[in-house]
């Protein structure tokens, strides 16, 4: 059966810096994220973003997400993928649970989430089902 949490993610933590920069291109930085999650997923995350940053100030982001925490009576963690942009004023993503990831009551987790964020907390989506 599938199922949908909503929940809020506060930023509690960031650390980004350069990697590869050029003068005619665009900056390549990794960044370091701590946060928090309320609602029906209540826990922490970890997640590291790969991210682009052109000169008009947009960016696209790769990063792997680790959430351990709760959903209902089930605790765990598991791993998401995101893929997303930064464009005028907001970061917004889609994230895919990775297969095999789940650990604790999250074993045989799948799924996908979403968010659009103009600060330092933001809703998250997720729907998921557990095999």
């Amino acid at each position: 059966m599938t199922h949908t949490a909503d929940s809020t993610f506060s930023i509690t933590g960031w650390d980004e810096a350069p990697y590869n920069e050029e003068e005619a291109g665009p900056k390549l930085t990794r960044a370091t994220i701590s946060k928090s999650f309320t609602g029906d997923l209540e826990g922490d995350a970890k997640t590291e973003y790969l991210m682009m940053h052109r000169a008009d100030g947009t960016a696209t982001f790769v990063g792997l997400e680790r959430i351990t925490g709760k959903l209902g009576e089930r605790s765990g963690s598991f791993v998401m993928r995101h893929e997303g942009v930064f464009e005028g004023g907001a970061a917004s993503a889609e994230c895919t649970v990775v297969a095999g990831s789940g650990t604790g009551d999250f074993k045989g987790i799948s799924g996908h989430g979403s968010f659009q964020a103009t600060g330092s907390t933001a809703p998250f989506k997720l729907t998921y089902k557990i095999s």
